[in-house]
């Protein structure tokens, strides 16, 4: 399965209204916006997407707004994030009818699958549609961890075109490409590792503080892919105490104020999760603040 997925890829944030009731409007503005700012696909549903919080129908109200809002203009992923492997398929099957490009598949949610288990439950979400498939391996968050082994395993499923690698462990993407050579596109996945993974050979970003920082996400991109590393430095050096928001248990509170903050969207987010509030609130507001008052051209 022929796929040029590369660049910068949100996990754009799913806007909420202030009862926590979907804000379909305010989602396709904002997602219409990192467009314009020049990122290079979309992935929405994610974690920063608050994933796990949606309902069923809701989410798939946000793909149907999102491919609407995009109009083609970059490939639309969708994160696959079900607590049973039945419950992925048939998400994907739904997510494929409401128009999504490809998918990003987690592992199924709160069970901590082994690794022949993780592999059986990616497989058969492959089997369940057309569509090519960005495996997400994140198991910092969530306990189950593809190994490069694995994936030489799995690199006979045509439908896995693409890893996120996001084990915050930056040998990952030269172990990768030592143990399958070409065989995956390779997306950064941790935000505070983005300018270290391309200069090893990722070929995209899955990035969470681009929702807020766009212009300046896309120019950190743009110069590490010229080479133009002592450039690309300094930016990476403003960027990363934002970056750092990425790796928190409260990264999507932290993104969604930082859009407030930069009028690209709201901080609201669906409860488990609550508002920041006192010295936490207000050291994060500091950082990015700090990063807005000294961003890059002002």
């Amino acid at each position: 399965m022929s796929v040029t997925w590369k660049g910068v890829f949100p996990a754009a944030t799913t806007e909420f209204k202030s009862d926590q009731s979907l804000d379909l409007p305010a989602t396709a503005k904002h997602l219409d916006a990192m467009i314009q700012a020049g990122v290079h696909g979309m992935i929405v549903l994610g974690t920063v997407g608050e994933n796990c919080s949606l309902e069923a129908k809701e989410k798939l109200e946000v793909i149907r707004a999102a491919k609407e809002a995009i109009g083609g203009r970059v490939p639309l992923l969708t994160g696959v994030a079900e607590c049973t492997t039945a419950g992925a398929c048939r998400f994907a099957q739904e997510a494929q009818k409401a128009g999504v490009d490809g998918l990003m598949v987690l592992p199924a949610m709160v069970y901590k699958a082994d690794g022949r288990e993780a592999m059986a439950h990616f497989r058969t979400v492959a089997r369940a549609t057309d569509l090519p498939i960005m495996i997400y391996n994140n198991p910092v968050s969530y306990s189950v961890d593809l190994t490069p082994p694995m994936f030489a395993e799995m690199a006979d499923e045509k439908k896995f075109v693409a890893i996120k690698e996001s084990s915050e462990n930056v040998r990952r993407i030269t172990d990768i490409r030592n143990t399958v050579g070409d065989r995956f596109l390779l997306f950064a996945g941790v935000d505070d590792l983005a300018l270290e993974s391309v200069m090893l050979g990722a070929t995209g970003w899955v990035s969470g503080l681009v929702n807020a920082f766009p212009a300046e996400n896309r120019l950190l991109w743009d110069l590490a892919k010229a080479g133009r590393w002592d450039e690309a430095v300094q930016v990476y050096r403003w960027y990363t105490p934002l970056l750092h928001l990425d790796t928190h248990v409260k990264l999507v509170q932290y993104i969604k104020l930082a859009n407030a903050e930069c009028g690209m969207g709201n901080e609201i987010t669906r409860a488990p999760r609550l508002p920041l509030e006192g010295k936490e609130r207000e050291a994060v507001l500091k950082i990015i603040r700090d990063a807005i008052r000294t961003r890059p051209g002002r």
